[in-house]
């Protein structure tokens, strides 16, 4: 499992949007979104460069 911090998720529109990008490039990937923390955890086989870049996509920042 990789855990990215994004900046800029706040409500649960964020939670769908960065889901869908990260479905994009690894459709059986499993996402949980902590909001509270800034966090998403993916469980999948797709590269987390891929999963970054998705993010990023999608209007968000993943740091680090």
């Amino acid at each position: 499992m990789s855990v990215f911090k994004v900046e800029g998720m706040s409500c649960q529109h964020c939670v769908q949007a960065v889901t869908q990008a990260v479905r994009r490039v690894d459709p059986a990937a499993r996402v949980t979104i902590d909001l509270d923390a800034g966090t998403v955890h993916v469980a999948g086989s797709g590269s987390d460069a891929a999963v970054k870049a998705a993010i990023d996509d999608a209007g968000y920042t993943v740091a680090g």
